[in-house]
């Protein structure tokens, strides 16, 4: 017995170490893995439906299961939102060579590094403008026209321009591009740049290497969580974007933090990464033009309303606890009423400040005309909008999309009772690159949350 309860409170704990490996599902692989990965912890009891093999080495287990969804347990599945905290330095560095890295810095810090090394503050705003302002987005010294030797030299040997390394570029057939990126630690994030033809481009950038939200109709979610991002490696994505695509998708006019992770469980590098993109002297895009989307998190959404400018996206996806509970863990923890509360508080005394609810439509699950007729009484003395977007499948998944005609209708009953409403349907997801189909599943991924019992007749009609 206390063997097993050592093993539980080990899968509780969240971090898979070296010496603790668990897995949802069977495998058959023996791959290394040398990182922490966080995956929900429980907040109730929980069955286990096989056998749990422990390794005391780099490789993974061989073959297990445990969490299936088919289990009797009324478990509840909280994420860890302390295990990852943010990098709070204001100057990253670089551990292999002590250099900083100059794109996770703010002006500020940029500024009082330059000065450190016997520079002038106009020499920062030189280099500033270099990295991201007028098409030059440099990336190494020989681009940095127009500053003295001396001070590119100095750049040179005490400092790194980029945080990461071009792995693939993929393209959709809808003209959607998806970017893989390569980190220091080998690690791979994705980048995607939306085209539209109303004359708006929009790179969706990650914040995260996998998630802890455990989200279940998320492909990323699956993966658990590996690290988060630093401000750099957040900011280079926009950069990249810039360089690589504007010539051929236009001038990038939109940020959405929407990609891999959840920004407000990474809230300093994010906060950090968002007002460098929105700097006048820098990448200089609109604070209404750079979204920051979250399943909830309440305390660092009100720090968010408070530290920074930028538009928020609250990705709601339920009208009931019952509904959001299973399909965001998150809610367990901040519950429906209390993050709507949050927001009529918070946006009382913002001057025409609407944020955008996201409406994931699953068919059986969260689109009934119910559904809709809560939704317009949970958003009242919100300024918002709401987004419904269409579901995009992937390998695994358990839910099937809400057919057009059904969204129209669910759309109009929103219209009908006072909302805006917007309706987003897939884009890219040919390559994998639309919402919700982010990232990478290897060997270890986040358990599968238990199906209710009125909800199951309408995802067995997706096997």
């Amino acid at each position: 017995m206390v063997g097993l309860t050592t093993t539980m409170r080990r899968l509780g704990i969240i971090t898979v170490t070296n010496s603790a490996v668990v897995t949802p599902t069977p495998i058959s692989s023996t791959a290394a893995f040398s990182r922490n990965l966080t995956l929900p912890s429980p907040l109730g009891n929980h069955h286990l439906t096989n056998s749990i093999r422990l390794l005391k080495s780099r490789s993974l287990l061989s073959s297990f299961s445990c969490f299936s969804s088919s289990s009797s347990s009324s478990a509840a599945y909280l994420p860890a939102l302390d295990e990852f905290p943010s990098t709070k330095a204001s100057v990253a560095v670089r551990d292999d060579n002590k250099k900083v890295i100059l794109k996770g810095m703010s002006y500020a810090s940029l500024q009082e590094w330059v000065e450190s090394h016997g520079f002038r503050p106009g020499q920062a705003m030189m280099l500033w403008k270099r990295l991201y302002k007028d098409n030059i987005w440099a990336e190494n010294p020989d681009q940095l026209q127009g500053l003295n030797k001396d001070f590119k030299r100095m750049i040179s040997e005490h400092a790194e321009f980029g945080a990461l390394s071009l792995k693939d570029v993929r393209s959709a057939s809808d003209g959607t591009r998806k970017i893989l990126f390569t980190l220091d630690d080998g690690l791979v994030i994705e980048t995607v740049v939306i085209p539209c033809d109303r004359g708006r481009t929009t790179v969706c950038v990650s914040s995260q290497v996998g998630c802890a939200m455990n989200c279940q109709f998320c492909y990323t979610g699956r993966m658990g969580l590996k690290r988060n991002l630093t401000a750099a490696e957040i900011v280079e994505q926009a950069v990249y974007a810039r360089r690589l695509l504007s010539h051929e998708v236009g001038s990038i006019t939109n940020v959405v933090f929407m990609g891999m992770g959840e920004p407000f469980h990474n809230i300093d590098n994010v906060i950090k990464a968002a007002n460098i993109m929105v700097d006048e002297n820098g990448l200089h895009f609109s604070p209404r033009k750079v979204t920051v989307s979250t399943s909830g998190l309440v305390p660092q959404l009100k720090r968010f309303l408070r530290e920074c400018n930028c538009a928020l996206a609250v990705s709601l996806n339920a009208t009931t606890d019952e509904v959001r509970n299973w399909i965001m863990p998150i809610n367990r923890k901040y519950k429906l009423s209390l993050l709507l509360e949050t927001l009529r508080e918070e946006l009382s005394s913002r001057h025409k400040y609407k944020v955008l609810f996201e409406y994931v439509m699953l068919a059986g699950v969260n689109d009934s005309m119910e559904d809709a007729k809560r939704l317009v009484e949970l958003v009242q003395g919100i300024p918002c909008k709401i987004n419904l977007i269409q579901f995009n499948p992937h390998s695994g998944s358990q839910f099937i999309q809400t057919d057009e005609d059904k969204m129209i209708k669910f759309r109009n009953v929103l219209a009908e009772g006072g909302c805006t409403v917007l309706m987003r349907f897939s884009r890219g997801n040919d390559q994998m690159a639309a919402c919700g189909q982010l990232g990478m599943l290897g060997a270890i991924q986040a358990p599968v949350m238990r199906v209710p019992e009125q909800f199951r007749t309408a995802l067995k009609a997706s096997v």
